[in-house]
């Protein structure tokens, strides 16, 4: 017998083995965030369970609805009314049993810790406004992450890759309009106007199964050190089926190119440090007596009204917070936000735990000392977010 009774063998994966570059040892141990269970996020996660990724994180805040069936091939009518990325964790394990995955029902870009971000090798995102793009892009560069966007509207998508360190990144994509939608959301202190608009564009399951399609196969492209659409965007146009490739330049004024050189895994739960304790911490690692601990997002910290001075502390995310909670209960007036976006020793919340800031948890913090900076991760939250999913090395 010429063929090798190991080369008769099958099994699930034995037909990519095939192909001559494959490895599906890397695929099995790769670290998948996929944000957005919709249209798109579906065919992701089916595509993602398929190919062999055991290691996934999905993130949607919405429930299903029924428009949502016909464009998605996860969800069932009695899933009608649940949350998204719950039914879409069981139904990836449905597909692929050996497969951990981990559903968090939340908004990824005021409920998710960058530790998230950093947990994974790469992230791939099937979302539908450019604030939760924009939140990802620069989470991304921060911890140093690939992160691959898709988008489609109608019978037309688009699928990027984006690298950390290597630019054109997102941002560097918007133009003039884009800008201006994003401000639009927010009014004059920053407070949220109105929600972002989710599930709302026209799409159809064909061209969310080609473009979701061309944006798993860049993924493991990446994860085998192939060429990627890497600050490049393919482009499909369905009515002609026409397809090209565009080359983005790079925004010299960008705020995204940031990479935290160092990340530190605090043995600690965030409700187990304090502000004052984590500055201590350091204080100690960076042999400086002057840090300033940032934060990973503004925080409000207090409403104050200028009419009947009454304060309201809140700590919360300056994003979850509408316009209208910003006027006082009392006499209606549109009250003083009063936001923080680090520490530096002196003000009066040091006392608090890291749990008790309005940040999520497995979040990052940043301490700085002139150009030296260190980042902070409290690694107990992580069977918290990540449930079984083992969390990287590196706590101290």
């Amino acid at each position: 017998m010429r063929i090798a009774d190991a080369d008769l063998h099958e099994d699930r994966y034995s037909r990519l083995r095939l192909i001559p570059w494959w490895d599906q040892a890397k695929i099995d141990s790769c670290r998948l965030l996929v944000v957005g269970a919709g249209a798109l996020g579906n065919e992701i996660l089916k595509n993602a369970a398929l190919l062999g990724f055991r290691k996934v994180v999905v993130v949607d805040l919405d429930h299903i609805e029924e428009s949502n069936l016909s464009r998605t091939v996860l969800y069932r009518g009695e899933n009608i009314g649940q949350f998204k990325a719950a039914v879409a964790a069981k139904a990836y394990r449905s597909l692929a049993s050996d497969a951990e995955v981990q559903p968090l029902t939340a908004n990824i870009v005021t409920e998710c810790g960058l530790g998230l971000f950093e947990w994974s090798d790469l992230i791939v995102a099937g979302l539908d406004n450019r604030e939760a793009r924009l939140w990802i892009n620069r989470s991304a560069w921060k911890v140093n992450r690939p992160w691959i966007d898709g988008a489609i509207e109608g019978i037309n998508g688009v699928v990027r890759v984006f690298l950390p360190g290597v630019a054109p990144c997102y941002e560097c994509t918007l133009g003039e309009v884009d800008w201006a939608l994003l401000e639009k959301r927010m009014s004059c202190n920053l407070l949220a106007l109105e929600p972002a608009t989710e599930g709302k564009i026209p799409t159809t399951p064909t061209i969310s199964s080609i473009i979701a399609g061309v944006q798993v196969q860049e993924a493991v492209k990446l994860i085998h050190g192939l060429p990627t659409l890497a600050s490049k965007g393919y482009i499909f146009e369905g009515m002609n089926h026409s397809s090209y490739v565009v080359e983005y330049t790079e925004n010299a004024d960008c705020m995204s190119h940031y990479t935290v050189p160092e990340i530190v895994h605090l043995a600690e739960a965030s409700k187990e440090i304090t502000l004052k304790q984590l500055r201590a911490r350091a204080q100690s690692d960076l042999e400086a007596e002057d840090i300033v601990v940032e934060f990973s997002r503004d925080i409000v910290q207090k409403f104050i009204c200028p009419a009947c001075d009454a304060e309201e502390e809140r700590f919360a995310p300056m994003q979850s917070i509408r316009f209208e909670a910003a006027h006082c209960p009392h006499d209606g007036h549109l009250r003083t936000v009063v936001s923080v976006h680090n520490y530096a020793g002196n003000e009066d919340f040091g006392d608090r735990p890291l749990s008790a800031l309005g940040l999520p948890l497995l979040d990052l913090f940043v301490a700085r000392h002139g150009e030296r900076e260190i980042g902070y991760i409290p690694y107990g939250d992580a069977p918290a977010v990540l449930g079984l999913l083992r969390p990287r090395h590196g706590t101290s």
